[in-house]
């Protein structure tokens, strides 16, 4: 619900998308500079990657990134030409200059505490709630979602395994590279990623769908209507037992106007039977659009 505004010009939607585009690669950009990189967690894509080259060779983590995201940006551009998102191009860029200014604004020569559990929390969480919103709002931080895209054009090969063993390879090396400890919580971190992406996602997108069995659907949309500013759907119902008529109001509602509607029901209609399911992905107008 937190992308389903209506806007008055185009331009401020753009506005609002690219805002909100970059708040998230500030909030991801916060989770793998203080707490990926000084770790050494060496997972999810081109980042992981990165903490392991720059214990292998004289380059630092953010340049490796900016350097790989570079020329994952201009293959995508060759193999995918238009189809390659504007907004996915924004925010691997951003995120790849943040990366490299934090390292000579705010060089880290070790973690911020002594506490590899806490922060490995931290390393997962927030680049999930990055990554989260930038996929909802049709968009990534590139890396290895631009090799996704390619081989999703250009092959059969399965996205989703294909990604993983890439993920997997750089944890598998972290046990080599730098020691047991590292390699198990990457492995951790490997797991969790997906799990509090999706997590995060379902959450952004989450509505409540009612369907009302009442006997006097009029007042019930008229609230729906006229405070609440949604719409609903009437059909006529006959109850199984009594065969009396009745009717069923169905509507997709907010968590926040999902809870004024069942107040509001219970009020005008205590009788009324109220079926209340979540939902994590609405579209039409007034929902997700595309």
């Amino acid at each position: 619900m937190l992308f389903t505004k209506t806007w008055k010009h185009p331009w401020q939607r753009t506005l609002w998308e690219y805002g909100i585009i970059t708040v998230s690669i500030l909030i991801l950009v916060v989770g793998i500079y203080f707490f990926k990189f000084p770790n050494n967690f060496a997972f999810g894509g081109v980042t992981g990657f990165s903490t392991i080259v720059s214990r292998l060779f004289p380059i630092s983590a953010g340049d490796f990134t900016f350097l790989v995201n570079t020329a994952l940006l201009v293959v995508g551009f060759l193999f995918l030409g238009r189809a390659f998102g504007i907004k996915t191009v924004y925010a691997s860029m951003l995120m790849s200059v943040l990366l490299s200014l934090m390292e000579r604004i705010y060089p880290m020569s070790h973690p911020l505490t002594d506490e590899p559990l806490l922060e490995l929390v931290f390393a997962v969480f927030l680049p999930a709630v990055g990554s989260a919103v930038l996929f909802n709002i049709g968009a990534s931080s590139g890396g290895t979602d631009i090799l996704a895209m390619i081989l999703k054009k250009h092959t059969s090969f399965n996205i989703g395994t294909m990604l993983f063993l890439v993920d997997a390879a750089s944890v598998i090396l972290a046990f080599f590279i730098f020691d047991v400890s590292t390699g198990l919580y990457s492995t951790l971190g490997l797991m969790a990623k997906s799990l509090v992406i999706d997590g995060v996602v379902e959450n952004i997108n989450q509505c409540k769908c009612f369907n009302i069995v009442c006997d006097d659907p009029d007042p019930i949309c008229s609230f729906i209507i006229h405070k609440l500013q949604r719409s609903a759907t009437i059909y006529q119902a006959q109850g199984a037992f009594t065969h009396h008529k009745k009717a069923v109001v169905m509507t997709t509602l907010s968590r926040t106007e999902a809870l004024r509607l069942r107040n509001y029901v219970r009020t005008v209609e205590p009788s009324a039977f109220m079926m209340i399911t979540n939902s994590s992905e609405i579209i039409g107008k007034g929902f997700l659009t595309n």
